[in-house]
């Protein structure tokens, strides 16, 4: 009876000594800072005790594993449930999930009264404040922002509705001025035209008058015709004009009444 009994407690017994020496290893390298080996060593003890899940919560919290601390600490539930709160409260505060922190805060201080507690609310709650103020700020600058790039849109697409209402006009000009220059040039090529007709009607004309008075003239005209025009085309070339006379085939004498 008494070596059943042995063996039955050695287990018992071994098990209570591995967590003894753990606990100690664990609160050993949570004094000397190294909390993610003392929350590893938490992590290795029996699971489901409050006790041992907030040990590891609160190495995880000084490790900076804040969302591993959360959900050890909700596994913590039976330990002091003021103090657990309060915990739960910094670890959303350094999370910086401010309404979380505020809410914890709230209800570790409904259970009992605490000047750590209650400093850390105020502060969450001005952080909060803070941050809303900055919230508006950079809202309100964005706002400006924005609205500036409105003006400076519509300023400019201003600008350019001017510019091409400046260039429509300065084009409307320009065809006008050119419209008005073809219309002379039309109006000059017209009077060119006209007048080159009258001239080619007044040519014509003056041939057909000198045709129907040279049908009427006299072979003694039409000699003395002939020597006029010669006489002209002399003078035009600037030479002496020579008189050039028939003479009389028998008596070979000039015959004064036909040159030539």
């Amino acid at each position: 009876m008494k070596i059943l009994l042995y063996l039955l407690l050695t287990p018992l017994l071994f098990a209570d000594v591995f967590n003894f020496q753990t606990i100690e290893k664990a609160n050993e390298a949570y004094n000397m800072g190294e909390f993610e080996k003392s929350a590893k060593l938490f992590g290795d003890l029996k699971k489901g005790e409050p006790v041992v899940a907030y040990d590891k919560a609160n190495a995880e919290y000084k490790a900076g594993k804040y969302d591993e601390a959360l959900k050890s600490y909700e596994k913590a539930k039976g330990v002091d449930e003021a103090t657990l709160q309060h915990n739960i409260g910094n670890t959303y505060f350094k999370k910086n999930a401010l309404d979380k922190a505020i809410e914890s805060y709230e209800k570790a201080l409904k259970i009992r009264e605490d000047v750590d507690t209650r400093y850390n609310l105020e502060l969450a709650k001005k952080k909060k404040e803070e941050q809303k103020k900055q919230e508006d700020k950079k809202k309100q600058e964005e706002q400006k922002k924005n609205q500036d790039k409105k003006n400076d849109d519509k300023n400019k697409q201003n600008k350019d509705e001017k510019q091409k209402e400046q260039q429509k006009q300065d084009q409307k000009q320009k065809d006008e001025k050119q419209k008005k220059q073809n219309e002379q040039n039309n109006a000059q090529e017209k009077k060119e035209e006209a007048q080159k007709k009258s001239d080619e009607q007044n040519a014509k004309e003056a041939q057909q008058k000198e045709e129907e008075a040279e049908k009427k003239m006299t072979p003694e005209d039409k000699m003395r015709k002939k020597e006029l025009s010669h006489l002209m085309k002399q003078l035009s070339q600037k030479k002496m004009p020579t008189m050039m006379y028939q003479t009389n085939k028998e008596k070979g004498e000039r015959d004064d009444k036909n040159p030539w």
